[in-house]
């Protein structure tokens, strides 16, 4: 019964696509690795709670399928922000992600990464040219 298990998973596996511009973050890959994990021993890998790994496997399958999709039609292909499912692939693609991890980063953390001493030693030789500077 467990290699009827692992069959299925791996077909699942096989079928669920891979969106390369998510590296890291993809769901289709942490699907492969958590497989690859759970059934190390592959078709003669013991299950310790075979219900829960049915009912694991059913819920990946409705989603991968697009079961509530086609249960819970919706009326218009639009979100609140008018943007398409291309635009929102765009920006949710990891290289965009990261522009704007550092577009958002606030001006005085920029300050502190521009201006910080490099070394323990340029570190101290600030804080003392700071401490002793000559008042006018």
């Amino acid at each position: 019964m467990a290699g009827n298990r692992y069959r299925r998973f791996l077909k699942l596996c096989e079928e669920w696509p891979v969106d390369e511009t998510k590296r890291g973050r993809d769901l289709g890959a942490y699907l492969r690795q958590r497989v690859a994990q759970a059934f190390r021993e592959g078709e003669n890998t013991q299950i310790a709670e075979p219900e829960a790994c049915d009912q694991m496997y059913e819920s990946l399958a409705r989603l991968h399928s697009n079961y509530y999709k086609h249960k819970y039609p919706r009326p218009r292909d639009t979100s609140f922000s008018g943007l398409s499912l291309e635009e929102y692939r765009f920006i949710l693609s990891s290289d965009t992600l990261q522009e704007f991890k550092v577009m958002n980063k606030g001006m005085w953390k920029k300050l502190q990464e521009k201006f910080a001493p490099k070394s323990p030693e340029e570190k101290h030789k600030a804080w003392a040219q700071a401490l002793f500077r000559p008042r006018t």
